[in-house]
């Protein structure tokens, strides 16, 4: 009888040795492709003191490239959640032609170049585009202006929250919602007191995640943000102009603020994870 857990363990269990030699391997690969590089910024940016750090990120190029960053994302990460929450509910509750055809459709720039993104704008939005005649008539902006880089990074961000919401509503099904709907409750009552409690570390977590992008994005931004500076600058193509004009520490100074912001994303998304709210939460 006893014979028996042995040989069961011993089948499905690595030796030790195994085990240990995939963990070594695992650590050395995130040593190398990830903490290497991250503590090489930090060293860069503070190679010539801390003050000269300071100094590139109080650059007033830098300081419209970090509140342009942020406006974006704002923005961007707002209407992905708004979005999100609408194509999930639309797919997780309902039945209707074209489904999965809309499923495929929020795929669809995980799929997809950035940089093509960004000239699909440019062939619709630009000044030789199919709206740009249009445009130009009525002295509207929207590439190498604030709406361009606004749409570049809402399309390549609205994935992450509609993806994360998609499962999590699916597998909850719509038992709750029918009874509370039953009982007299309205939609927006039954939303707001049935499907948000479900959701909404699943939200937070999405929400995190489509941030982190937003703030990061420079393919599709670069291509239809002009790169004027002190106007269009993200931070990432901040980051580039400066480290192309051979001003390695202001460079990395700002790569260092934009790492620290996605630390800080990544340690709420660290402490989301951990809390019992979410392993506690409605199902």
């Amino acid at each position: 009888m006893s014979a028996a857990p042995t040989r069961f363990q011993s089948a499905t269990q690595d030796p030790a040795w195994v085990r240990w030699s995939i963990l070594g391997l695992v650590l050395t690969f995130l040593a190398l492709v990830l903490i290497l590089p991250l503590v090489s910024v930090f060293a860069e940016a503070l190679s010539k003191g801390l003050g000269v750090a300071l100094d590139a990120i109080r650059d007033p190029d830098a300081i419209a490239a970090i509140e342009l960053t942020l406006l974006v994302a704002a923005i961007a990460v707002p209407f992905n959640a708004a979005f999100g929450l609408c194509a999930a509910w639309a797919v997780s509750k309902h039945d209707f032609p074209g489904k999965s055809f809309l499923i495929t459709l929020i795929d669809l720039p995980f799929s997809v170049s950035p940089v093509v993104a960004g000239l699909i704008f440019i062939l619709v939005f630009g000044a030789q585009g199919w709206f740009g005649d249009w445009l130009i008539d009525h002295n509207i902006k929207i590439v190498f202006a604030l709406p361009g880089i606004v749409l570049a990074t809402v399309f390549v961000t609205f994935p992450f929250i509609a993806r994360e919401l998609i499962p999590l509503m699916q597998e909850q099904g719509v038992a709750e919602e029918e009874a509370a709907v039953s009982m007299g409750a309205s939609g927006l009552v039954t939303f707001m007191r049935v499907t948000a409690p479900n959701i909404r570390w699943g939200l937070l977590y999405g929400v995190l995640l489509c941030n982190a992008r937003a703030m990061g994005e420079f393919g599709a931004v670069s291509v239809v943000s002009g790169h004027i500076r002190g106007l269009t600058d993200t931070m990432p193509l901040h980051i580039e102009i400066l480290y192309n004009d051979y001003n390695f520490v202001g460079a990395f100074a700002v790569a260092a603020l934009l790492c620290l912001l996605a630390i800080v994303t990544l340690v709420l998304k660290t402490l989301l994870e951990l809390s019992p709210s979410v392993h506690s939460a409605p199902k």
